[in-house]
């Protein structure tokens, strides 16, 4: 530091809070004259035996920092890795918060996620714009989109865990099928009749409301009096136990529309800043529970978004012409892998905890559909067993000569075929509707196989670990130099245990569609005709993995030893424990039938 001391953040697990304004409010100017911004530098305090709660501790840090200082209604998060790219942006977040029939509702306003820096033709999907400009847009018909952890400007009120506001119900309609003179007649004797009821009412309970009041007279201010003071005690405490021991944000949660006190000084402000963001200050609290960025999953903006909806909040999906927000996305093969790992594993922490939308938040507002969304969006990882199965029954086909699909009848063929092709027209329709182009829509779906048969898997069995069990597991990542040029971050190859199940695959239907055709070469002209329908799922293995294939050959166009060492040991090992549990062999050993020949003769 400027005096010669060490600086306190030095030791990024055990340091103080600390907080230094950059820009205050005493009215700083720009060349032009325009008032800039407070920026305020924030650092929470860490210490060894805390439980900090990563990007969810620091984001709720932040809300608390901020509310002590300026308060505003609201806010903006952005990710480190991304910058403004649409300054304009907010305002068009602004005409949603501020619209005065259905503003009030609305907890946040998330925008489409756009990188910068990927290759030409997205070799891994990192555009994912079948996500963003498809299923973003759908959820934004029902209750509104799930927040993705960026680019989203919030409420501050909707963080805090309070109820979304109750919508008046329009007036009830009356039926225009009768004549006037009827409805008027009708009208007149309900009135009538409703009258005569209320003057019985009032004069009974005036007769016994007389003598009650003479008595109740004498203790009506002390009642009030104290009635206040409890009431305004225990509100208190109520406040407190939710958002914790500080008597200035609790008073911040109250205001609608933000604000600090006026008579507050600055010194006093840093130092109540400074008690919100100690290590203990969430103890006991809602925070991380009801309040803020939820805990318990390395996703927590899915958690987050979830809490929101289910307290009958609604957001908005803005998508301006030009992109709000740009950031960098990971372009090489093992660190895409690793990110949809982290993604996949929350979604199991999520789908293994309490807040799991199949079982938690009935009776709130969130609406049938919506839940839905939130379902898919914890339950996919655990497609990676049977997409497992789908990518190695064309190679167990192919070596053993059997074709694993049944024969069919004619009627049965048509209703597979019909629910093949609505399903085909569906996904058309869709593109259409959001602008995907086929080659985006493909890399999805290649993309979706190979991070299903590695990641989501390696999750499944990760986070099962990890919440059963306790155990938390960690996959290294080892670089190897790649050649210096454009996108040469996408010919790096780094290794990691994810890669071995997709070569493992490739190996495999690779090695099944030689062996078969082989096969057919030796049998003849009639083994020919079954010998398509197995090579076909086998090609389309093949196929959806041919990226992986390319980003494991790199410029080099060689596969690196360890993954071919590793790969032919686990598909030897699978193919000697199909020789051992064939299941098209009986059990009895193979079955004799008697041709029909007498041999003697």
């Amino acid at each position: 530091m400027q005096d010669g001391t060490p600086w306190p953040g030095n030791n990024v697990r055990d340091h103080p809070g600390m907080i230094q304004v950059f820009l205050g409010d005493n009215g700083v100017r720009d060349v032009e004259g325009n008032e800039l911004p407070s920026l305020v530098y924030v650092s929470r305090e860490k210490r060894p035996g805390f439980e900090h709660h990563k990007k969810a501790g620091a984001m709720n840090a932040l809300i608390r920092v901020s509310a002590v200082l300026s308060n505003a209604p609201y806010l903006l998060n952005v990710d480190c890795d991304h910058y403004i790219n649409n300054s304009k942006a907010l305002r068009e977040a602004m005409c949603f918060m501020m619209d005065p029939t259905s503003g009030k509702k609305v907890c946040y306003v998330q925008f489409p996620q756009r990188f910068d820096g990927i290759d030409r033709h997205d070799r891994y999907s990192n555009r994912n714009v079948v996500f963003f400009d498809i299923n973003m847009k759908g959820l934004d018909g029902l209750q509104g989109p799930i927040y993705v952890g960026t680019g989203c400007v919030f409420r501050r009120q909707a963080l805090y865990g309070f109820d979304a506001p109750v919508t008046k119900k329009p007036p009830g309609k009356t039926c225009n099928c009768l004549p006037k003179w009827c409805c008027f007649l009708c009208c007149c004797s309900r009135k009538n009749k409703k009258q005569k009821q209320k003057k019985e009412k009032t004069k009974k309970s005036k007769q016994r409301e007389a003598s009650k009041q003479i008595h109740a007279l004498e203790n009506i201010e002390g009642a009030i009096s104290e009635s206040n003071s409890q009431s305004s005690v225990t509100s208190q405490m109520k406040l407190e136990k939710k958002f914790g021991q500080s008597p200035v944000f609790v008073a911040s949660t109250l205001p609608e529309d933000g604000g600090v006190p006026q008579n507050a000084s600055p010194a006093s402000l840093l130092r109540e800043a400074i008690q919100v963001i100690s290590c203990g200050y969430e103890d006991k609290t809602e925070w991380g529970k009801e309040v803020g960025w939820i805990y318990g999953s390395v996703t927590e903006d899915i958690l987050t978004g979830f809490k929101m909806h289910c307290h009958g909040w609604r957001s908005v999906y803005c998508i301006p012409k030009r992109p709000a927000f740009k950031g960098s996305a990971p372009i090489n093969l093992s660190d895409r892998l690793h990110q949809v790992l982290r993604w996949a594993l929350g979604s199991v922490e999520i789908f293994l905890s309490r807040h799991c939308p199949i079982w938690y938040g009935y009776g709130g507002g969130l609406k049938w559909l919506e839940r839905f969304s939130y379902i898919n969006s914890v339950v996919y990882p655990w497609t990676s067993i049977p997409l497992l199965v789908y990518c190695t029954l064309p190679a167990i086909c192919l070596l053993t000569g059997k074709f694993i699909v049944p024969e069919i009848s004619n009627y049965a063929s048509l209703v597979f075929m019909g629910l093949f092709i609505s399903i085909a027209a569906t996904g058309i329709l869709e593109m259409q509707w959001g602008g995907v182009g086929i080659d985006d829509w493909w890399r999805n779906e290649q993309f979706w196989v190979i991070g299903g048969v590695s990641s989501h898997l390696f999750a499944l069995f990760q986070g099962l670990l990890k919440v059963l069990a306790g155990v938390s597991t960690s996959f290294t990542v080892t670089s190897k130099a790649a050649d210096d040029g454009e996108f040469s971050e996408l010919y790096l190859f780094k290794w990691t245990s994810l890669l071995i199940p997709p070569t493992t695959l490739l190996i495999i239907n690779i090695v099944g569609v030689v062996v078969g055709i082989s096969d057919a070469i030796n049998n003849g002209y009639d083994s020919w005709g079954p010998l398509f329908g197995r090579l076909f799922f086998a090609f389309w293995v093949i196929i959806h993995l041919y990226p992986f294939l390319k980003g494991l050959l790199g410029k080099q166009d060689r596969m690196p030893t360890i993954i071919l060492v590793w790969s032919i040991l686990l598909a030897s090992i699978l193919t000697l424990m199909w020789v051992r549990i064939n299941p098209f062999v009986s059990k009895d050993g193979p079955v004799l039938e008697i041709c029909g020949l007498n041999c003697d003769d």
